[in-house]
C-alpha cells in the first residue's frame, strides 16, 4: 500500500521494475556553472552568449521541498544537492535548511567545485548540511587549469575544502574523473596529497554521459588498472560497502593511511544496484544518468498538484524503471556514445 502523504517516514521502500529501492534523490539547483570543465561544459559551446535557465524556468525552493517531501514519503532517505554549481545560487541555506528538516532524510550533501565554498562552508553547516564531495581532478596547477576550462583557483579550491573541514562537513570526499593522457599521471601525486587527512578520494571512470564531452573509449582507464597502479605504490585491502547500492568499490590502505574508492560504471556497471532518482533545475525527474529524457515535474507542481497526486506520480516513475544503460552498453562501439541523453551539467552526475 502506498503511504499516505501524512505519514512521516517510508514505512514501505518503493522499489521499481527490476526491484531496485528508491533511496538517493540528486536535485540540481541551476544549470549554470562557473567552470568549463571540458567533459561536461566545453567553453566553444556554453560561451559567454549561452542562455541558460531562467529563473522562472528553474524550480523554487518551495517546489524543490515540495518533491523531496514526497520522495522521503517513499523511501528517499538521502539528498544530494548538484548543479551546474550550486553555490553560484547565494540563497542555499535556505533550501538547505529545509530540506534537513525532513522526516527520514537522514543524509544530506552537496557536490561542488569548491571554489565558493571558502566563505559559505560555515553557514551551509549551520543550515543542516551533511558533508561535501568536492570535484577535483589533479593537484597539478597546469593539469587543473586545463580541466576547470581555464577558470578554476587551485588554491581557492584547497581553501575551500579545509573550510568545509573546519566547518564539520565531513566525511570530505573528493572525485578526480580520470582521463587517459589529460590527468591520469598526476592521480598518484593527489593520492599521495590526501592520504592521511581523513579524506576520502574516489577514482571515477571518464564516463559517456551526455553528447558534448568528446568521449572515446580509448580516454577511459579502468579501475582496475588504477588500481594497479596505486597498489605497487601502497598496499591495499579491499572494505565492504557502507551501504546497499553504494557506487564506490572501496579500499583502504594496509598501512592504515586512509581510504579510496573507485567508481568504475564503464567496466564495472553497477546499474542492478542503482537507487538513485535525479531533479533537474527545470523540474524534469530523471531514474539514469544517462536518460535519453525525463518526466517534467514543473508542470505538475505549477498546475497545482497536491502531495498526494505528487506521490502517485514519482511512484509510477520509479515503479515503472527499468533503466540499464551502463550494463547494456558496449564501450568498445563508438555507437554507445551515439544515443541521446541528458547533459551532466544538467543533473549533477
Amino acid at each position: 500500500m502506498r503511504p499516505s502523504p501524512e505519514s512521516e517516514t517510508a514505512d514501505a521502500v518503493t522499489r521499481d521494475a527490476l526491484q531496485r529501492p528508491l533511496h538517493d534523490l540528486r536535485i540540481s539547483v541551476l544549470d549554470q556553472c562557473n567552470f568549463r570543465c571540458p567533459y561536461c561544459m566545453p567553453e566553444d559551446e556554453f560561451h559567454d552568449g549561452y542562455e541558460f535557465l531562467r529563473r522562472s524556468q528553474r524550480l523554487s525552493y518551495d517546489e524543490i521541498l515540495k518533491i523531496a517531501r514526497v520522495a522521503a514519503r517513499l523511501g528517499v532517505s538521502k539528498i544530494r544537492l548538484t548543479g551546474g554549481e550550486p553555490l553560484l545560487d547565494r540563497n542555499l541555506p535556505d533550501l538547505i535548511e529545509g530540506l534537513a528538516a525532513i522526516p527520514g532524510v537522514d543524509d544530506l550533501a552537496l557536490t561542488t567545485n569548491a571554489m565558493l565554498l571558502a566563505p559559505a562552508a560555515e553557514r551551509l553547516a549551520q543550515a543542516g548540511l551533511h558533508r561535501v564531495t568536492i570535484s577535483l581532478d589533479s593537484l597539478d596547477e597546469g593539469v587543473f587549469r586545463h580541466m576547470s576550462g581555464g577558470r578554476g583557483d587551485l588554491a581557492r579550491v584547497l581553501d575551500g575544502l579545509a573550510a568545509a573541514e573546519e566547518a564539520g562537513l565531513d566525511p570530505i570526499k573528493i572525485n578526480v574523473v580520470v582521463q587517459r593522457g589529460v590527468n591520469d599521471h598526476t592521480v598518484l601525486g593527489l593520492l599521495g596529497h590526501f592520504r592521511g587527512t581523513g579524506r576520502i578520494v574516489r577514482l571515477i571512470e571518464f564516463m559517456d554521459v551526455g553528447n558534448r564531452n568528446g568521449w572515446r573509449a580509448d580516454l577511459v582507464v579502468p579501475s582496475r588498472e588504477l588500481l594497479s597502479r596505486v597498489q605497487r605504490r601502497w598496499p591495499l585491502r579491499r572494505l565492504d560497502r557502507n551501504y546497499p547500492g553504494e557506487v564506490a568499490r572501496r579500499y583502504a590502505y594496509v598501512d592504515g593511511q586512509g581510504e579510496i574508492g573507485f567508481i568504475s560504471s564503464v567496466t564495472e556497471p553497477f546499474c542492478g544496484d542503482c537507487s538513485r532518482a535525479r531533479l533537474s533545475a527545470d523540474g524534469m525527474l530523471y531514474t539514469c544518468l544517462f536518460a535519453s529524457r525525463g518526466i517534467d515535474l514543473r508542470e505538475s507542481l505549477r498546475s497545482n498538484a497536491d502531495d498526494e497526486e505528487l506521490t502517485e506520480i514519482l511512484e509510477q516513475i520509479w515503479m515503472q524503471c527499468a533503466d540499464r544503460y551502463s550494463e547494456l552498453r558496449r564501450p568498445e562501439l563508438a555507437e554507445a556514445h551515439v544515443l541521446r541523453k541528458v547533459e551532466m551539467y544538467r543533473i549533477g552526475g
